[in-house]
């Protein structure tokens, strides 16, 4: 047997023992869950919530990048790599005072395969899922179905669930309704450091402290830190701002938009905020047009409003570096695709990059059947109808609806007519997800991972987050099934040379077709009050609330 020596847990920072405990951190949000459980709905607020009130058997630490025991006291892994023998802490309790067995565990595994699961396609290693068996009441063996590189990794998005509350509705077909939104929140039974205390739809959620977390500092202090975390939900952002500004919040659950930085910085010079560079962000927003079969299939655009070359012409037409200074006021980097520098382990510069090339754009369109045939500025498609497509976003975020605005201007030098249209958040994730009509969205989305084995959902054609064209049966493109078998490598090989250059050639082929078409990726900038402390600030989201539970406030 090989060990994997994991890292002990609580290597971020830990508060003083006796000054920093208790207290109210109050945190907004834009958006309402969508559900109590991320393993039913993966929208970001909801995936909060789970990071709150449940945990996992590993983690992965969000500074460094490595793999951290939580619930897990050790593991040995088998030379072959497909077999792992974990060990519990002992004396877990659920928030319930219910102790925790591997029954939990072998549970947890089987729900996140429920239909209703969110989560499955990333617990799935090439299309089959993990086999999780109890050996005894602190020891489970988990068994891969092939060689799989990042390991236990695949666990960080995995919460433990408990059988004792789950399994009648498991069992009955309504996993995905046990923790719906209108569950009482004395219902919500977790591990994690925080309980569910109370919801008010459109208003806040109250989070308390779980007194039966298993987690303490280096000091010997139970954990969490804070009495209770109060996370307002406040759809605007400037009134998001404003709050931060007046004392009323102590920080919001992402990072703040260029515009903010100026008021903040006033605050920060008056020592109410702290504002913390991170960096570039790992995830950039994007663009893609609905490539599912038959979304346009009474639709005259049919001839070219899903073609390669169209989506290489909006890449083209664009010029990235006026886009970052528009949207971002200058605060961002051009990027080209969906790994951004931030992610230094898996970025390559080998990946081509598309020039900014007005003509070439042009170019592209007439070959797709898009010409200025009347002289109007607006190219026609055979039939002397004027090419023209509704581009989706999210309404009150206004780097989103600032950045669809400025691609519609951009897009008129080639004679594209982009329409923008703002939706309520969950609204346009309703629109996209449930294959709804439509033509193009402009939006961010959040990867799991750092490693793109870990965001297989995104890169494999049969992935629920292959947003463009997800849960495809079999490769509907030659260049997707391409894709598909060198993630499928990337996902196999336990040599990080190998995972290497499968993955730079997937993003080259990826390049090549622009699925998804990225612009510019911006600096990440935080603010928090001044009486927060002991922050392990992260680059992703959300940034400083991966790690709640050492999170103190200054009294």
């Amino acid at each position: 047997m090989a060990c994997d020596s994991p890292r002990r847990s609580g290597d971020v920072p830990q508060a003083a023992a006796t000054t920093l405990k208790g207290g109210d951190l109050t945190v907004s949000v834009r958006t309402e869950p969508r559900s109590f459980c991320s393993c039913v709905s993966p929208d970001a607020t909801t995936v909060l919530v789970t990071l709150l009130t449940q945990a996992r058997l590993v983690r992965v630490n969000q500074v460094t990048e490595e793999i951290e025991p939580w619930l897990a006291d050790s593991w040995k892994r088998s030379d072959d790599g497909l077999r792992y023998v974990i060990k519990l802490k002992p004396n877990l309790q659920f928030s319930d005072g219910t102790p925790v067995s591997s029954a939990d565990v072998v549970f947890s595994l089987a729900a996140a395969y429920d239909p209703a699961s969110a989560i499955a396609d990333s617990l799935q290693v090439l299309g089959k899922p993990l086999v999780a068996n109890a050996v005894d009441a602190l020891t489970v063996s988990l068994t891969f179905p092939s060689a799989f590189g990042p390991g236990l990794r695949v666990l960080d998005d995995l919460p433990i669930l408990p059988k004792h509350k789950l399994e009648s509705p498991l069992t009955a077909g309504k996993f995905a309704a046990a923790w719906s939104v209108s569950t009482p929140p004395a219902n919500i039974v977790g591990l994690g450091p925080f309980v569910l205390a109370d919801y008010r739809p459109g208003e806040r959620m109250v989070f308390a402290r779980n007194k039966n977390y298993f987690r303490t500092d280096s000091h010997g202090t139970q954990l969490p830190l804070l009495d209770r975390l109060i996370v307002e939900i406040v759809p605007d952002q400037d009134a998001q701002v404003l709050k931060l500004e007046a004392g009323e919040t102590d920080t919001e659950m992402s990072e703040i938009r260029p515009e903010d930085y100026a008021p903040l910085k006033r605050a920060a010079d008056q020592g109410r905020v702290q504002l913390l560079d991170l960096g570039v962000a790992r995830d950039p927003d994007g663009l893609w047009i609905n490539l599912r079969a038959n979304a346009f299939e009474s639709d005259p655009r049919r001839a070219w409003i899903q073609r390669d070359e169209l989506r290489q012409a909006i890449s083209s037409a664009v010029d990235r570096q006026r886009f970052a200074d528009t949207v971002f006021l200058g605060a961002a980097t051009p990027v080209f695709g969906p790994i951004t520098p931030s992610n230094r382990k898996w970025f390559s510069k080998d990946v081509p990059q598309t020039a900014h090339d007005v003509s070439r754009a042009k170019q592209l369109l007439a070959e797709i059947g898009l010409v200025d045939r009347n002289h109007d500025g607006i190219v026609e498609d055979a039939n002397g109808q004027p090419a023209r497509l509704t581009l989706l976003t999210a309404k009150g975020q206004t780097a989103l609806e600032r950045g669809a605005r400025d691609l519609s201007d951009q897009l008129r030098t080639i004679g594209l007519t982009v329409d923008v249209v703002a939706l309520d958040g969950n609204a346009l994730v309703q629109t996209f997800v449930s294959g709804q009509k439509y033509d193009a969205v402009y939006f961010h989305l959040t990867s799991t991972s750092a490693d793109p084995a870990l965001n297989r959902d995104f890169w494999l054609s049969s992935g629920d987050a292959h947003i463009w064209n997800p849960h495809q049966k079999t490769a509907s493109t030659e260049w997707e099934r391409q894709i598909d078998e060198l993630i499928g490598r990337n996902v196999s090989a336990l040599d990080e040379t190998t995972r290497a250059a499968s993955f730079v050639e997937a993003q080259k082929i990826f390049a090549a077709h622009q699925p998804m078409v990225y612009f510019a990726a911006p600096r990440v900038m935080v603010a928090a009050s001044a009486r927060m402390t002991n922050l392990a600030p992260a680059v992703s989201r959300p940034q400083l609330l991966w790690a709640a539970d050492t999170i103190a406030v200054k009294h």
